[in-house]
């Protein structure tokens, strides 16, 4: 004998059996244990799942991180070849500008300006203690009798250095005294 549902037909006897996991929800061969096993194991999976996209994660920031980095020490670097570049002509407007040529004057301070406003810092250390680290000694001169036999200092700046967003682009040329 077949059964009816509400709407008058028939109801199979054998229904599809619903499947959750490795349990069978029919009644018969589902048990609390199997259904939290099932759950432990989904979970752990989630987890696992989780932890590998945090991971990935992570290691795009860091890639990202390290990608700009390369690229603003690449623009760096590309700028100082630049700066450095134009050194020389500076350098003609320094020696123009020393023999005599005034005309000059505002063509050289406008260029120092602008490069300045990008991070150029022009070293003159006339006077300061002698710094094998950012002075060329290219001269010497003997010291004063009366003062002491300390420090050399720089007596004279020969050709500026310049310093390039905190990079010695070019150290300065000085003669030496004491």
């Amino acid at each position: 004998m077949s059964d009816t549902d509400a709407a008058g037909g028939e109801i199979p006897e054998e229904m599809p059996q619903e499947v959750v996991g490795d349990a069978v929800l029919d009644g018969e061969d589902v048990t609390v244990e199997g259904i939290v096993s099932d759950l432990e194991r989904v979970t752990a999976e989630r987890d696992e799942y989780l932890r590998l996209a945090q991971s990935k994660q992570a290691e795009l920031e860091n890639f990202r991180k390290r990608m700009m980095k390369q690229q603003a020490d690449e623009v760096a670097r590309a700028s100082g070849r630049l700066v450095e570049s134009i050194l020389p002509v500076l350098d003609a407007f320094d020696y123009g500008v020393v023999h005599g040529s005034d005309a000059l004057v505002p063509m050289r301070d406008q260029l120092l300006v602008a490069l300045e406003k990008e991070g150029l810092v022009r070293l003159d250390p006339t006077g300061e203690a002698f710094d094998p680290n950012e002075h060329e000694a290219v001269a010497h001169e003997p010291g004063d009798d009366d003062a002491e036999a300390g420090e050399p200092t720089v007596s004279e700046t020969m050709r500026a250095g310049y310093r390039w967003q905190g990079q010695l682009l070019r150290p300065v040329m000085v003669k030496v005294k004491g």
